[in-house]
């Protein structure tokens, strides 16, 4: 046996939590249709791992949390208020925006607000290439 001293198994925590929150929102990210009441069930999924998570360490507060919940809570934002969103969280993916977008389709954006949100994540992504 060998002992890991306490920050050193904080740090480890930290990273393997990161990685998790990480995951998540990239596995939610993956998703081709999604109700609300699935987006529903997705942060009642996620609460649930936090109270798992928070019974296993002391680590506070839970690396990535935000990510994951403003990620999940951005299904239900409107056309305009998604359109700001986008440009405000570049810390996501342009799949990861992307794919929020076309999930979104149907329930509650149409096609033409659609086509505007994608060239929104485009007009992002352009400087980077």
């Amino acid at each position: 046996r060998v002992r890991v001293p306490l920050p050193v198994s904080n740090i480890l925590w930290e990273h393997c939590i990161r990685l998790a929150n990480r995951t998540l929102v990239e596995g939610y990210a993956n998703v081709k249709k999604c109700s609300n009441e699935g987006r529903a069930l997705m942060q009642l999924d996620f609460q649930q791992f936090l109270m798992k998570l928070e019974k296993l360490t002391d680590i506070r507060p839970i690396p990535d949390k935000e990510f994951v919940e403003t990620y999940i809570k951005a299904y239900y934002l409107t056309e305009n208020d998604m359109e700001s969103w986008i440009k405000e969280h570049r810390e996501y993916s342009t799949k990861q925006l992307t794919n929020l977008v076309n999930v979104c389709l149907g329930s509650h954006i149409n096609k033409k607000a659609r086509q505007k949100l994608l060239a929104a994540i485009d007009d992002i992504d352009r400087p980077k290439r």
